[in-house]
């Protein structure tokens, strides 16, 4: 299934934005947060963190979006 755009390119802003957000803040809770801690929580969080930034950047890139193509209308 290829993915078509669903979203303009104000949405790919705020999506590439939070996107780097969301990584760079898990960066920084792995780094300050997590190594050291020896809690599973702490490091999931992190990675999730990442994770998300990381599919927030995709759909930047991608110029889609997964809950619009679920077809719930968001406000961007």
């Amino acid at each position: 299934m290829p993915l078509t755009c669903n979203i303009d390119s104000r949405g790919k802003f705020a999506r590439l934005i939070y996107g780097l957000a969301l990584l760079i803040g898990g960066a920084l809770m792995i780094w300050l947060w997590a190594i050291g801690s020896g809690s599973l929580v702490r490091w999931a969080i992190s990675l999730a963190c990442l994770v998300g930034g990381g599919f927030a950047i995709f759909e930047a890139c991608a110029g889609w979006c997964v809950v619009r193509a679920m077809g719930i209308k968001t406000p961007m």
